[in-house]
């Protein structure tokens, strides 16, 4: 049987170290003590309608399940090298909330945080929304679904992961991402997917300029592309868009069909263009 702390108000060092089978509701882990790592190293629990206003919550913990439980901007860098944590309908607005956490699951969650989801593995983010400057720098492993996101130089660095039903609105996102599908999505910012390498687009829409530069094995599947000028540039692309790309410049290879290029841009390039473009 779990032991239950219920109603109770903590504030120092390492309150509930090592909690193991125990059940946390109503509590408040915030006070003059302004002690750390209220749940460091704990194992099988279960923590709702909490609130965290202190910092390093759950470093190392494992198997446990945080729900309906707010965290304060002071909850800096909450949840880092955690395995097997679920997170369902949290307000997470700290600095740095997931890091170097293994089988991760959030949904129904909000997040207000210059950085979050950096080197996590095995994730699953669902019907969430996240706002920040870098967002899922290094993750791999991963589904998102019905994600509505607000960033900057989001998804850097990201291997193996698929997004599903999502609106994207984030500048240079996807730099250096690989083994990456996106499907079903609004992606809107400057600067899409650069130096990506096996990156597909299907049934989205995109919007920005200067999208899918350098990029290796980059596919673009029945999408609308608008306000994208110097497309493509020094890319291994096969893309079949809807639409009008506003230019197309110094496509590497592969093929790129629309139905209207504004302009196409093959001059002063470093690298021998073999696409072939086709519009109508």
């Amino acid at each position: 049987m779990k032991r239950i702390i219920k109603n109770k108000t903590f504030d120092e060092e390492r309150a509930l170290y090592n909690l193991t089978d125990a059940r946390v509701e109503d509590c408040i882990f915030e006070g003059e003590a302004d002690g750390e790592s209220a749940f460091k190293e704990a194992r099988h629990i279960e923590v709702a309608n909490c609130r965290m206003a202190l910092r390093y919550p759950f470093w190392h913990a494992e198997d446990f399940s945080v729900s309906n439980c707010t965290f304060a901007p002071t909850a800096r860098a909450a949840v880092w090298y955690a395995r097997n944590a679920a997170f369902d309908g949290c307000i997470l607005d700290g600095i740095k909330v997931f890091r170097e956490c293994d089988g991760l699951t959030v949904k129904n969650c909000r997040s207000v945080s210059p950085e979050a989801l950096w080197k996590c593995r095995d994730f699953r983010i669902d019907t969430s929304s996240f706002d920040g400057e870098y967002l899922f720098f290094e993750s791999e492993n991963g589904i998102i679904e019905n994600l509505e996101m607000k960033g900057k130089y989001s998804f850097q660095y990201i291997k193996n992961v698929t997004i599903r039903n999502s609106v994207l609105d984030t500048k240079d996102a996807f730099w250096h991402a690989e083994n990456v599908t996106v499907e079903n999505c609004t992606v809107k910012g400057e600067y899409a997917a650069w130096y990506s390498k096996n990156v597909t687009f299907r049934n989205c829409r995109i919007s920005g300029t200067q999208p899918f530069c350098y990029c290796e094995g980059l596919v673009l599947e029945n999408c609308t592309m608008e306000d994208t000028d110097l497309s493509f540039e020094y890319s291994h692309v096969n893309a079949d868009i809807k639409g009008n790309i506003l230019s197309v410049k110094n496509p590497a290879s592969g093929i790129i069909r629309a139905d209207s290029i504004g302009e196409i841009i093959l001059e002063n390039s470093v690298v021998e263009s073999i696409c072939e473009i086709i519009t109508g």
